[in-house]
């Protein structure tokens, strides 16, 4: 069977209303779908590559090209986790986790995005705590980081309120102008103090080699 050569299929996350795992190929078909109904206002630009600006059609391209982009290319030395966020088992959105020499810094990468129209409901933040839950009691992680623009005022409230703190900005160009990001940096001293969702991890012991431990 396929999660016998690709164990990550078995991995789900759960919260009191999320799943978190690795989408069929229908359901990112779905996915797709839901991207191409919008992810952002238009007034608004929360990533660096702006591929949310993209005609429908094209976006909803860029997150099946992506997803299969970052399985087709995951080794334990360097990973990026895809997970679909489904809330009572519909899709409404990607949470990713990504890392580069896991076993050695200990340290994951967060990002994500949420279709519009799930937007305002806390999701976000729930989403995004259930992944910290895999990476930190999960996979022993010892720091995250995560990185807004410093306009992006809903990225950076779940930052916030998940216990991240302020690590620099990062400068960067986008549309021929520069622009600047914040970092934040969770560490797991901090991760262990904030008020937290229950979430249950299933099917991790059969990954743990995909990421390097």
């Amino acid at each position: 069977m396929l999660i016998d050569h690709w164990p990550l299929l078995g991995l789900r996350i759960r919260t009191a209303r999320l799943e978190l795992r690795l989408p069929t190929e229908d359901e990112l078909g779905e996915l797709a779908d839901v991207a191409a109904r919008g992810v952002h206002e238009p007034h608004e630009q929360p990533f660096l590559t702006p591929w949310a600006d993209a005609p429908p059609v094209e976006r909803a391209r860029v997150v099946m090209q992506r997803h299969w982009h970052r399985r087709g290319t995951w080794t334990p030395g360097a990973w990026a986790l895809d997970l679909a966020v489904f809330e009572h088992g519909r899709p409404v959105g990607i949470q990713d986790l990504r890392s580069r020499d896991f076993p050695t810094l200990r340290e994951v990468v967060t990002g994500s995005w949420l279709g519009l129209e799930y937007q305002g409901r806390g999701i976000g933040t729930e989403m995004r705590s259930a992944a910290l839950h895999l990476a930190f009691a999960g996979l022993n992680a010892v720091e995250a980081t995560s990185l807004s623009f410093t306009d992006n005022s809903p990225s950076i409230g779940v930052s916030r309120k998940l216990g991240y703190q302020p690590d620099g900005i990062d400068r960067d160009v986008l549309n021929g102008k520069p622009v600047i990001s914040q970092r934040f940096r969770l560490t797991r001293e901090g991760w262990a103090a904030t008020n937290r969702p229950s979430v249950t991890i299933e099917g991790l012991k059969p990954c743990l080699k995909e990421f390097g431990l």
